[in-house]
């Protein structure tokens, strides 16, 4: 087995390889959506689930993002896990130079959230409105911490997956996990 560059805990870690290292491991893609008179989205695969009782979700927010401002001057936000089909959706919510405001939802399908009214984008996998319930220093990141408020899925939508900085559906045979 052979391992390219590697650093110790004693030296710089360098950004690249570090950016590099965490795209070895595939994740989802979502679009974190805050809503009011400027809505604003962002695709962001920093999403993890953190609790079923009470319900909870975290999302990681760089601190220079457009979207930080607006996820902290908000008390909700939606989460929507794009479909398989959904690649382009992704590549324009992650666009820094698209038109921000509601024009940046111009060319997207979105349905309004049933509890909280953020935008959502239409035909995702799965979506969830959030509250926002704590939020966490993280470094050059603030960790948002979501209390699910309203949730729902499709049972027929794959998943779209980033892995080493490229987009992906699920293509293999699923097999459940044993919990």
């Amino acid at each position: 087995m052979q391992f390219s560059s590697s650093t110790s805990s004693l030296d710089v870690i360098d950004p690249t390889a570090l950016r590099r290292a965490f795209g070895t491991f595939a994740t989802g893609v979502t679009v974190i959506t805050t809503g009011g008179p400027v809505p604003h989205a962002m695709t962001a695969n920093s999403f993890t689930s953190v609790s079923l009782d009470p319900p909870l979700i975290l999302v990681c927010i760089s601190k220079d993002a457009v979207m930080h401002q607006h996820l902290s001057a908000s008390r909700s936000f939606g989460v929507s896990v794009l479909g398989a089909h959904q690649e382009a959706t992704a590549r324009h919510f992650a666009n820094r130079y698209r038109a921000l405001g509601p024009a940046q939802f111009a060319d997207v399908e979105v349905v309004r959230g049933d509890v909280t009214g953020v935008p959502l984008i239409a035909g995702a996998a799965a979506f969830m409105e959030c509250d926002v319930w704590r939020v966490y220093d993280g470094g050059d990141h603030t960790i948002f911490i979501g209390r699910v408020v309203s949730v729902s899925r499709q049972d027929d939508c794959d998943g779209l997956l980033v892995y080493r900085g490229r987009y992906s559906g699920i293509a293999a045979e699923l097999r459940e996990v044993p919990t």
